[in-house]
């Protein structure tokens, strides 16, 4: 698929939401965490024009390759930094950016890593179990199924996927990776389904859905790159800026809800999570778990 068709087919999830609650204006200046191919920073550039701003972190280099081409017009208006949104402060200070008036991420997975690019995230198609968001990062998930012992495993399944037969699966894993590698998405979800007793298949998602959002955390560092987001935000908002964070599934949710009402330089504005209408989830089914939480910087 054409770039530019690709990335203006791609949906953003709370996109109204997110823009409104972090009140975009001309002439302001906003951090997108996760620019990925472009939704939400596009709608900021287009709320804050003429001359508001936009500095955006993203990792994934494919992601920035097609997420460009949805911003070219107001490419003179972005910069777009090459890190993960946990190197916020390195980011901003390469930029020459003391402080802004807004930071939103949006810590899904985004359909370019889901459905394109042999990347290994998804059971759906028979591919390298990679799982990498950033392809300079050395660990992939092949590496880590092959060399985690059976309890790491097991807390890894468990704790980042709240998969509740974590260790039968671990320990099929390492039973199965003595007879050969385990290289493959399909290799992977084979093992979990066989793994499972069929009457603790899970009626509405794949059986090995859990195991795979926990493999993904682990490879990318997502929890830890999250509490670093949390931890180093307010510092680089004006008074008044707000944070806006939309998440998946409650490991996160809880996490940043968590962070928010514990920091003494931010008030939260949301008590509960905003979450999509319905007519965004018939629209795009993707948007049925994402959650958004704001909070403000206080003076």
């Amino acid at each position: 698929m054409e770039a530019t068709a690709y990335s203006e087919m791609h949906q953003s999830v709370l996109l109204e939401e997110t823009v409104q609650m972090l009140r975009v204006q001309p002439g302001k200046l906003y951090v997108d965490g996760t620019f990925g191919l472009g939704g939400h920073t596009s709608r900021i550039l287009k709320d804050s024009a003429p001359d508001g701003r936009v500095i955006a972190f993203e990792w994934d280099e494919r992601a920035i390759e097609l997420g460009s081409t949805r911003i070219a017009e107001e490419r003179e208006r972005v910069t777009i930094i090459r890190k993960n949104f946990a190197e916020l402060d390195a980011g901003l200070a390469e930029a020459g950016i003391e402080v802004v008036d807004g930071i939103m991420a949006d810590i899904g997975m985004s359909s370019l890593q889901i459905d394109h690019g042999q990347r290994g995230f998804s059971f759906k198609k028979d591919e390298p179990l990679d799982m990498r968001m950033d392809q300079r990062r050395a660990l992939t998930a092949a590496t880590l199924v092959d060399s985690a012992s059976a309890d790491e495993l097991a807390d890894i399944f468990y704790c980042y996927g709240d998969e509740r037969q974590s260790r039968r699966i671990a320990n099929c894993i390492v039973e199965e990776r003595r007879r050969k590698r385990i290289e493959t998405t399909a290799q992977l979800a084979d093992i979990v389904a066989q793994a499972i007793p069929k009457r603790f298949h899970p009626p509405k998602i794949h059986v090995a859905t859990k195991v795979f959002q926990a493999l993904r955390i682990a490879v990318n560092d997502e929890l830890a790159n999250l509490a670093s987001l949390l931890d180093k935000a307010a510092d680089y908002l004006v008074a008044g800026g707000r944070l806006c964070i939309i998440s998946f599934h409650s490991i996160e949710d809880r996490m940043v809800k968590r962070k928010l009402a514990a920091s003494a330089m931010l008030k939260p504005i949301t008590k509960k999570p905003i979450m999509p209408e319905q007519s965004e989830i018939i629209r795009n089914p993707r948007a049925r778990s994402a959650r958004l939480r704001v909070a403000e910087r206080l003076a």
